[in-house]
């Protein structure tokens, strides 16, 4: 916590709170808590009635596990998307990083996790009922593998990979324009468009 000499307690309470999200510093949270102050009461009203909703208003797909105002989300609820071809990823924030390419015009899958033993993440704590029943009822016709290239994100797409090789669906595995070691989250566009489209078959 940064405590200066003088500071009111709620302001350092606000930076400490500040502080305590990823990748924000004592100093950062400080210059975010002072713009803060700096704004009208209604701007600032406005932002902590959207904090204070988020979780009441935000949830998750129940058909594919993405962000999700409402029972489905926007990708599964557009007509114009291809339901026969799904992107399996690890988080829901990878489909928002995939969706920014403007490339793909299929469906996803939110494993929301990846296999991890040492951990205690295995096929039971991922999110895989909802894509055995759409492999099930045939209609799906190809299953795109973006897990991370990571060990873990490899683990896991090999697993799928087995899991869905006696089904008539294709298997792919997005392109190594993802390089090993990286988390789909912070790569830029192109490198994910190029990485859907390249893809290539599961062998």
């Amino acid at each position: 916590m940064l405590a200066l000499s003088g500071m009111p307690l709620v302001l350092s309470q606000l930076i400490e709170q500040l502080s305590g999200l990823p990748g924000v510093g004592p100093k950062t949270a400080m210059r975010l808590a002072l713009n803060l102050l700096s704004k009208s009461k209604h701007d600032v009203a406005q932002l902590a009635e959207t904090l204070a909703s988020l979780h009441e208003r935000m949830g998750f797909c129940s058909r594919c596990g993405c962000f999700a105002e409402h029972d489905h989300c926007m990708v599964c609820d557009n007509p114009r998307r291809d339901a026969q071809i799904i992107c399996v990823v690890e988080q829901a924030v990878d489909v928002l990083m995939l969706e920014r390419g403007h490339s793909f015009s299929g469906h996803y899958h939110v494993l929301h996790g990846r296999l991890n033993p040492m951990e205690g993440i295995g096929s039971k704590q991922l999110n895989l009922q909802g894509l055995d029943q759409r492999v099930s009822q045939h209609s799906v016709n190809e299953i795109i593998l973006a897990t991370s290239a990571t060990v873990d994100g490899e683990a896991t797409a090999h697993f799928l990979a087995h899991r869905y090789q006696d089904n008539a669906v294709k298997l792919s595995r997005i392109s190594r324009g993802v390089p090993e070691g990286g988390e789909l989250e912070y790569l830029d566009e192109y490198t994910l468009t190029r990485a859907l489209e390249q893809r290539v078959m599961w062998e």
